[in-house]
């Protein structure tokens, strides 16, 4: 194994991973089915015939921009790991900000209703169940695959009784009267001129549905903000996450409405403007 691993790094260096070496330790430990540091334990292990061949065909794989997420089947957020296809969006780091600032909010309600719009792998809103044992949440998507994505990661962290998922676009998918102590999304807010400029494995792997924003990345966070009021209770709370260019307006789209306030701009762990804030005010 060790030597199929020193090969393998500067293959995949050369063919543009930003990660070589963690790539081929994933790609091993999958084939290999085991975990990376079991790689380690058992170095001196050799591959068998079938083994190689998979490993070669993923390395092959990898070499030309698909992603490691896609190609294992999985991809760790939050401390869980979550099922992941072509049909949804591979869980981000930045998204880890959306989730620790909807928990800050939801810690002060005793049993937090929360509703996750565009949910894909569900990576959100299953890690606020997980997180907040006390939480009773819906989950929309437009897309019936990535509900079922969804659904099994719900299922696979035991919080599938506490999720409803619902079929539909934004508030579109749930009822009229339905009301909230949070609101939370990862929407697309990519603008249609900056697809082009996406690094390769993501424009050319990952659903550009899931990614694409109209002009200016606000064709989804806009309608999210004109109707969020109409569904969070007083007192309830708006957290979205944005792209950098999304996030000031965002902001000023809140501020613009006279029924929320603390609009604020909190930035990821890279320095970025990602989660936009705001509460729904008491009257």
């Amino acid at each position: 194994m060790a030597r199929i691993l020193d090969a393998t790094t500067p293959y995949l260096k050369q063919h543009g991973s930003d990660t070589p070496r963690l790539d081929a330790q994933v790609l091993l430990a999958f084939v290999r089915k085991c975990s990376r540091i079991e790689l380690y334990t058992n170095f001196n292990t050799p591959l068998t015939d079938a083994e190689r061949a998979q490993m070669r065909d993923l390395v092959k794989r990898r070499s030309q921009a698909e992603p490691v997420a896609y190609l294992v089947g999985h991809r760790e957020f939050f401390s869980l790991d979550f099922k992941v296809t072509k049909d949804v969006l591979i869980p981000r780091p930045d998204t880890e900000t959306l989730v620790l600032e909807a928990l800050e909010r939801a810690k002060t309600f005793a049993a937090p209703r929360i509703l996750d719009l565009c949910t894909g792998s569900g990576c959100v809103v299953v890690s606020l169940a997980v997180s907040q044992p006390t939480a009773v949440c819906t989950a929309t998507d437009i897309s019936p695959a990535a509900l079922q994505i969804a659904t099994d990661n719900a299922q696979t962290h035991k919080v599938a009784d506490r999720i409803t998922f619902h079929e539909g676009d934004l508030f579109a998918a749930i009822p009229q009267d339905a009301q909230f102590d949070l609101i939370v999304s990862n929407p697309p807010y990519v603008p249609e001129g900056e697809i082009a400029e996406l690094e390769a494995e993501v424009r050319n792997h990952e659903p550009l549905g899931a990614l694409k924003a109209g002009a200016d990345g606000m064709l989804f966070l806009n309608p999210i903000v004109e109707k969020a009021s109409q569904h969070l209770v007083a007192g309830g709370w708006i957290a979205l996450e944005t792209g950098i260019e999304q996030a000031p307006l965002t902001a000023k789209a809140l501020e613009a409405r006279s029924n929320f306030t603390d609009v604020r701009i909190v930035k990821d762990a890279g320095g970025r403007p990602r989660v936009v804030l705001a509460q729904r005010k008491a009257s």
